[in-house]
């Protein structure tokens, strides 16, 4: 294990964070910031980066990012006062280095950045993402997959990951799992502060609120494990249509603790409720499924982003006029951006929560607008629900052209050009079961409180009653077909109505946000995009609600809302039980994965023992590519290579596909790599490509001259995928401009001489 780069990135993180305190502390009065210093110093050197990086990237988009920190450290530090409590410092310090511990022990046992069937999921993008950017002398960075072009894919993320690897000396194969570790640290600290800093003006345990916090966003699954410990211990007939109900297979009735997978908890709701017999399911994924997988992926680096961005809201929720405005179009405009650039699906939800939060907020809209410009109260009256409707949207357009105009090299050069997708109607509603099964924990959570928080409002509204009106709801919703009606809509009014009477905080704002995710995802469709429309909005549905429960239950244990002393003692019994409940039902997962993953190892430990090494399965797994593929990572620049275009996800170390193995380990473009780049660029752009790979493979001599020098390949790569394709048969070794430079293992590589091609 290389436990120097570890203390080391830990270290910088860290240092990072402190640099960028006086930052947080004059940003967001009335929070805990120290959580939050660590995202905006990131945030701070990612939107510089990027756009420094338009001329010059690495060094010089470092510096200038680190020097615009330590200048706003500076501008900052005498405008606020910055406590430098060791404790405190000590507490989110401790929560950082606890999570990052965590994932570098689950990465030091499984580190490998490959494709099917080493790895699941998007390793070999994400991996490929952040070596072309380490090779990137200027950005947009050229994509790995599509030579000659620009990445065609929200790769904000990965660039930080890669100014970090700069910052710290250290080679992308071990800078991938470090990110990971880093980003998770980041996420949890995040939600840590976020929990604490919403419950600031209640009478609860800012530390119990933090650590729930952490522990639902961090660590807490979904009911799937819990419903299959359910079905394993009830007796068959009820176990059968407790599974049948929740969604799931049939054979869960089966189901032992020895045969737990970690995969299956983040397969539940169905993408096309309609068709059971598709077997295919969205992922519903939680954050310690995701990097227990191990992806560095868009969807998981701008999770810590969106939750300081929900901190920003918060400080606009609390701050006076004039700082809520320098907040909500000062600095949210370029961190929606970042996050945007970072994960394009979580721009509309940050836009969205920034509506909500401007539309709620206590006092109405009018401090949108200076004090001389506003009308008097008399002119406002009967007209603050239209005034705050108008503000919101008036506000988020305001922020979404801001966010544009920050990261305005991202949309002109990656998003502009993508192939049209349109927008639907989709009538396939998801049943109760898998809801239930994804979201049923912070509903208990959330239920309760709302019901609780309704009674305060108005005594006839007592809580049992409550809960039993919301059951009635949904389960009359769930006999017409549209559950997610009455699972979303009794949220969405009843917070929207305890806002309006100031009953509850911030933590509603989330809930309502996170609700009306569920019910958009019913609503909408892309076409050809419905695993993604599930997939991505559900990654900030479980961020919401996970802080909006543990907010929630830190206040139900604290037994709000107080009477006498009587009832509090009861309520606050309740409450606790609620939360023990809670932290069982969801916990089991993490006992089962880790230990399951740490167990099983890989053939890369086993072989050569823990490390965060992302390609040191290379020579075990494919010992007669590796030191191809070694030589190829040293070449200077990006040069142009040749390699079969793959068929499929996947890198067969026999004579399957290659899965552009050469290109996403290296940097190195190749001509045409994985077929995602026809979802990015069209069928026809990336099929005329893939023809010409045949054709300079195995076309005629003329055409392989011709193909050779209009894509200025310089090296090509022959190897088991290539020898055994069922499109061509090798023959452009045959050429004079053509010369063996390298015969490793089962590879023979070779380099173009395009001055012979051209005569």
């Amino acid at each position: 294990m290389e436990l120097g780069l570890v203390v080391l990135w830990m270290a910088v993180f860290l240092l990072l964070g402190f640099a960028a305190l006086p930052v947080a502390a004059w940003l967001l009065p009335e929070t805990e910031y120290v959580g939050f210093a660590i995202p905006i110093a990131l945030a701070v050197v990612g939107v510089v980066g990027h756009l420094v990086g338009q001329v010059a990237f690495g060094w010089p988009a470092l510096l200038a990012g680190l020097a615009v920190l330590l200048a706003l450290s500076v501008a900052t530090a005498g405008r606020t006062d910055v406590d430098l409590d060791t404790d405190r410092l000590a507490e989110y310090g401790l929560v950082f280095v606890a999570a990052f511990s965590l994932i570098v022990v689950i990465r030091g046992v499984d580190p490998s950045a490959a494709p099917l069937p080493v790895a699941i999921g998007e390793k070999f993008l994400d991996f490929g993402l952040l070596n072309t950017l380490e090779r990137s002398g200027s950005l947009p960075p050229e994509s790995m997959w599509f030579a000659d072009e620009p990445v065609k894919y929200y790769y904000g993320g990965h660039l930080v990951v890669s100014l970090l690897s700069t910052l710290t000396g250290t080679s992308t194969v071990y800078a991938y799992n470090l990110g990971l570790a880093g980003v998770y640290a980041t996420l949890l600290v995040a939600a840590y502060a976020l929990a604490a800093s919403i419950v600031r003006p209640y009478d609860v345990s800012r530390w119990a609120a933090g650590a729930l916090g952490a522990f639902f966003v961090g660590v807490a699954s979904n009911l799937e494990t819990a419903v299959r410990l359910a079905a394993w211990l009830l007796p068959d007939g009820i176990a059968e249509s407790l599974v049948s109900w929740a969604g799931m297979d049939a054979g869960v009735t089966a189901w032992s603790p020895a045969d737990f997978s970690y995969w299956d908890a983040s397969r539940v709701i169905p993408v096309e409720p309609g068709n059971p017999d598709s077997g295919f399911a969205a992922a519903t994924e939680f954050p310690l499924f995701a990097w227990l997988n191990g992806d560095l992926h868009a969807h998981m680096m701008s999770q810590p982003f969106m939750l300081l961005a929900a901190g920003l809201l918060l400080a606009v929720w609390r701050s006076p006029a004039d700082h809520r405005r320098l907040l909500l179009f000062g600095f949210l405009p370029p961190l929606v951006g970042l996050i945007g650039f970072i994960n394009l699906w979580s721009l509309p939800t940050a836009l969205g929560l920034t509506a909500l939060t401007v539309f709620f907020v206590p006092d109405g809209p009018g401090w949108l607008l200076p004090a001389r410009l506003r009308p008097p109260a008399s002119e406002r009256r009967g007209r603050d629900e239209m005034e705050r409707f108008v503000g919101a949207a008036l506000s988020t357009a305001v922020v979404a052209l801001g966010a544009i105009v920050w990261t305005l090299p991202f949309w002109t050069t990656v998003i502009l050009g993508s192939p049209d997708q349109s927008v639907g109607y989709w009538d396939q509603w998801t049943p109760l079961g898998p809801l239930v099964v994804v979201l049923g924990g912070f509903l208990a959570a959330i239920g309760v409180y709302v019901a609780r928080a309704l009674h305060e409002q108005d005594e006839r509204a007592h809580p049992g009653v409550v809960l039993a009106a919301g059951v009635f709801v949904v389960g009359t919703a769930t006999v017409l077909g549209v559950a997610a009606v009455g699972v979303a809509v009794p949220l969405i009014l009843s917070g929207w109505w305890l806002l309006r009477r100031e009953a509850v905080g911030f933590e509603t704002v989330l809930v309502v946000a996170g609700a009306g995710l569920v019910l958009l995802v019913e609503l909408v469709t892309i076409e050809g995009e419905r695993f993604n429309v599930i997939f991505k909005p559900y990654v900030h549905v479980w961020l919401f609600w996970a802080i909006g429960a543990a907010v929630a239950l830190s206040r139900l244990a604290a037994g709000w809302p107080t009477t006498d002393s009587v009832v509090t003692t009861r309520r606050r019994q309740a409450g606790t039980a609620l939360v023990v409940a809670l932290v069982l039902l969801t916990v089991p997962y993490a006992g089962f994965a880790l230990q399951n993953h740490v167990d099983a190892g890989t053939p890369t430990t086993d072989e050569v023992g823990a490390t965060l090494d992302a390609t040191a399965y290379l020579e075990v797994r494919f010992p007669g590519e590796a030191g191809a593929i070694r030589w190829l990572d040293t070449r200077d620049g990006q040069p142009t290579i040749l390699t079969t275009a793959p068929a499929g996800y996947t890198w067969d170390s026999q004579e399957g596909d290659g899965a552009a193995a050469p290109a996403s380990l290296t940097g190195l473009p190749t001509v045409a790599g994985w077929s995602h780049e026809a979802q990015y660029r069209g069928d026809e752009p990336y099929n005329r490509r893939v023809e010409d790979v045949h054709a300079m493979y195995g076309g005629d001599a003329g055409t392989q001259r011709r193909l050779l020098g209009e894509y200025d390949v310089e090296y090509i790569y022959v190897g088991p995928a290539e020898r055994n394709s069922p499109y061509f048969e090798v023959s452009v070794d045959t050429l004079d401009a053509v010369t063996p430079v390298r015969t490793v293992g089962r590879v023979t590589i070779y380099e173009v001489d395009q001055s012979a091609l051209a005569g």
